[in-house]
């Protein structure tokens, strides 16, 4: 489909296509192709905010990497691509928000390829003009791709039965869709997709015998109530999500269960993702030979990522007291991909020391930004098979931000 579209020099905007320009960057930022990514949006923000400001010259890949991604100034661009592909991925969403019915007489933001400041073209005839001739100039929509869908910490528990987990990992299928065209996602899960076997998720869940109801005829009023359900934790349930999402956006067959009841023959039957840390017995027992690995002291009021490497106190711990008064600390997680030597199958470790940790591994291990700066590391160490990363993020009001790699380790 071709449409017909009258470029504007950013540099010639007046007031009003100003406004106009900044009203439909909310509209794409709304659009679920960047709702549920931290990083997309404000990259688009900062990036159309300062080409109507004039700024057009900040727009580079270095300066780009230090205002947006809180590189050093005098970082490596080309073992670090985040911004080259930030701005691929960002490009690739734009596409798609078009393409869907009602968007075609949008005013349209683009990021040409090779360059990181903003286009505007408005549709023939619609522009809220300043009396200027604009040329008009014909796009060529590109193709519309076809969906293919085949720890004592206090934890949120959220009731729900495993069937009702998998309904909601179904529903995230379109949110993966868009998350594996980059490659960064398959120089990281490739191994497990392209195994003949079907995933398990070794989840933790808890047994519920009451549930809160609310009343249908008065739904102020609610009762405790008996019941048999399980619990999943509402960070691990987004980990779950997002992760069993890319699975399916591959036709990748999987199955759920929880780590009590979970035995060695279910991890000798093919590959398996282990979501949570010191909930679930088996991340723990997986985790302890590696590298880097979990522990606590006795009461739990401490618990850490330890480096069998390093003869030095840890430095990644968090402290419970501390933690439950607070709205801002850190927190820490363990991602891993590796062969099991007692089970002979891929491993896979979303493990966050406490809460909102997790969910800022699930977020990394389905980022293209985050795993490309991986695959950046990985192919610096020879491209070996194994991978062990511990993560940090800042939380704030009980929610995680952006993930951040503080060590790796390849074998």
């Amino acid at each position: 489909m071709s449409v017909d579209l009258a470029f504007a020099n950013p540099n010639q905007l007046n007031d009003a296509e100003k406004t106009a320009v900044v009203e439909q960057l909310e509209r794409l930022l709304q659009n679920r192709h960047f709702s549920h990514s931290r990083r997309f949006p404000a990259f688009l923000r900062f990036v159309v905010e300062k080409t109507l400001a004039g700024g057009t010259e900040l727009l580079k890949e270095r300066t780009l990497g230090v205002e947006i991604f809180g590189r050093n100034a005098d970082y490596d661009t080309s073992s670090d691509p985040i911004v080259r592909v930030t701005a691929a991925e960002i490009r690739k969403r734009i596409a798609q928000y078009y393409q869907e019915p009602g968007h075609e007489a949008e005013l349209r933001i683009s990021l040409d390829a090779g360059s990181y400041v903003p286009q505007f073209y408005w549709p023939r005839d619609s522009r809220t003009g300043s009396g200027t001739d604009i040329p008009v100039r014909t796009m060529e929509m590109p193709p519309v791709v076809p969906l293919q869908v085949a720890n004592p910490a206090p934890r949120r528990w959220v009731g729900l039965s495993v069937a009702l987990v998998c309904l909601l990992i179904a529903g995230g299928a379109n949110y993966a869709w868009r998350m594996v065209h980059a490659s960064p996602i398959d120089f990281f899960w490739g191994p497990l997709l392209n195994s003949s076997d079907p995933a398990l998720f070794c989840i933790v869940e808890r047994f519920q015998s009451t549930n809160l109801a609310v009343d249908a005829a008065d739904p102020s009023r609610q009762v405790v109530v008996p019941t048999e359900m399980s619990a999943v934790n509402l960070d691990d349930l987004s980990t779950i999500a997002k992760v069993g999402s890319v699975l399916l956006s591959h036709g990748k067959k999987y199955t759920l269960k929880g780590s009590e009841a979970t035995t060695l023959s279910d991890l000798r039957a093919g590959p398996t993702i282990f979501v949570g840390a010191f909930d679930n017995a088996w991340t723990m027992r997986l985790t302890k030979p590696l590298r880097y690995h979990f522990g606590n002291d006795t009461e739990f009021k401490q618990e850490w990522i330890a480096d069998s490497q390093s003869k030095e106190a840890p430095k990644w711990f968090t402290e419970r007291p501390k933690e439950e008064n607070a709205n801002n600390y850190r927190e820490y997680a363990i991602v891993a991909r590796f062969t099991d030597q007692d089970t002979g199958q891929l491993c896979v470790i979303a493990a966050g020391i406490g809460q909102g940790s997790t969910l800022a591994a699930g977020e990394f291990l389905t980022d293209p930004s985050d795993l490309a700066e991986l695959e950046q590391i990985a192919r610096g160490q020879g491209g070996k098979k194994n991978v062990e990363v511990v993560l940090s993020t800042q939380i704030i009001d009980g929610q995680p931000g952006t993930p951040k790699i503080e060590a790796t380790y390849f074998w």
